[in-house]
């Protein structure tokens, strides 16, 4: 049986061709299946529970995948909803969909895939020796995990079909592995295990296995011994370089791919152009495990407030790292006086852009700006604090002189007030996977119908 797979883009907000996405739905897809993030973009989105995309850009997309499923007739799926796939994006995702629903006319059934882990059901796993590190991965212990704010949990295949068992029209998944959307109804089906998760690894990001990768939408025909793809645009075409090739991205190797229950290997794949705009690929294996899923936490490291000053003074622009450290001493021992905090109670850095602020140490491409930002980065215990010695620091900022015997110095804020606090700071606190007896154990399922 072949299984028909159709791919809009590589994310949701990314963008996709209209026309593109209209070829697609004629070519009568059995699913249409989109991503709706990952962790790509730090640590914030999952430890605060929301999207990095806006809500209106997400709301446009959706109305015309959407039509696009109702045309079609077939299901529609989003995994890892909200960019991370916490409990609270799925329900803001669900909400977009039910205001869509209403404005369209469209009575659908709409699965919601649960993948928010409480703090409790990781101890349990951790005190039964089911909780396993991945490197690099930090230390773990059930205060640590208690103070994570949001703990997910991948979902494979397994947790995706029993959606789809659901009839749903719509799904909307919490997170899950980029490539479990694509895999999970060829899997159903019976067609080849290793196309299944080849094939789904290499349509995990649209038209990025093709030649023009922002044109987004890509069909996948998958079968009982591989799959085919080929991209949707004129202008797009699928080759063997540009296929075979994004078994490299996001993956530490090229040749194996891990899942939930196994992994993917494609040592034996061979990819062959079937013409100038369709690559057929053979041969890829799926070799079985213990069913264990990956799990990503965040915490709160502290909470920030910034200030960024402008140099343009080409004496200071000459000097800009030299005056940074001869600053940060001043300022540490005024911190250290003034509000009679430690150096280790606190974090205060500046980073030079357009000189070192991307590689630091590391930079090795010298040149002579006109010039050079300063950005200082406060990280303190409480926002109070860090916003205090944000304003401790602003006169210093502006004026500091590199030497003694100078006059006082006048740089640039671009705006005013030239600090601004950022908030919580998140970071990455579990890297880790945990075995599980049955694939449901750690999801759930709600169904509800929504629209006219």
């Amino acid at each position: 049986m072949t299984t028909r797979v159709l791919v809009p883009s590589g994310v949701l907000c990314l963008g996709f061709d209209r026309a593109a996405l209209a070829r697609g739905v004629a070519l009568r897809p059995d699913i249409i299946a989109i991503d709706g993030g990952s962790t790509d973009s730090g640590p914030f989105s999952l430890g605060a529970g929301q999207s990095k995309y806006a809500r209106a850009a997400t709301k446009s997309e959706w109305r015309d995948l959407m039509l696009a499923r109702a045309k079609a007739g077939v299901p529609l799926i989003i995994g890892t909803a909200g960019t991370c796939g916490t409990d609270a994006t799925v329900d803001w995702m669900f909400d977009i969909t039910a205001e869509l629903a209403a404005e369209l006319g469209q009575k659908l059934r709409v699965a919601r895939l649960y993948s928010s882990q409480p703090a409790e059901r990781v101890i349990t796993a951790m005190e039964e020796g089911r909780l396993r590190p991945l490197p690099p991965a930090p230390e773990v212990s059930a205060e640590g995990l208690r103070a994570m704010t949001n703990i997910v949990a991948l979902a494979g295949a397994e947790q995706v079909q029993a959606a789809l068992a659901t009839g749903a029209d719509i799904i909307i998944a919490g997170r899950t592995t980029d490539t479990a959307t694509i895999a999970a109804l060829p899997l159903l089906r019976g067609d080849h295990a290793g196309g299944a998760w080849h094939g789904a690894k290499i349509a995990e990001c649209g038209a990025l296995c093709s030649t023009n990768p922002t044109s987004g939408v890509i069909v996948v025909d998958f079968d009982d011994s591989g799959f085919t793809v080929e991209a949707m645009h004129d202008s797009a075409l699928c080759t063997p370089h540009s296929v075979s090739a994004h078994m490299l991205y996001e993956n530490s190797d090229p040749f194996q791919l891990y899942e939930p229950g196994g992994y993917l290997d494609v040592r034996g794949a061979v990819y062959t152009a079937l013409d100038a705009r369709r690559v057929r690929v053979e041969g890829s294996a799926w070799v079985p495990g213990r069913y264990s899923v990956k799990l990503e936490g965040a915490r709160v490291a502290g909470y920030q407030t910034t200030i960024l000053a402008v140099l343009r003074d080409p004496h200071y622009v000459a000097n800009a790292r030299e005056w940074v450290e001869k600053l940060t001493r001043f300022l540490k021992a005024e911190i250290a006086s003034r509000m009679g905090l430690a150096a280790d109670a606190y974090g205060l850095e500046f980073r030079l852009i357009g000189v070192d602020s991307a590689l630091g140490s590391l930079e090795n491409r010298q040149g002579q700006p006109v010039e050079v930002g300063v950005l200082g980065i406060v990280t303190a215990a409480t926002q109070a604090t860090a916003a205090e010695i944000g304003k401790l620091i602003n006169p210093f900022v502006l004026h500091y002189p590199l030497t003694e015997d100078e006059e006082l110095p006048t740089f640039a804020f671009p705006y005013s007030p030239a600090t601004t606090d950022r908030g919580a700071l998140y970071e990455f606190a579990l890297n880790h996977v945990m075995e599980l007896d049955d694939p449901m154990q750690a999801f759930r399922l709600t169904v509800t119908e929504v629209g006219a």
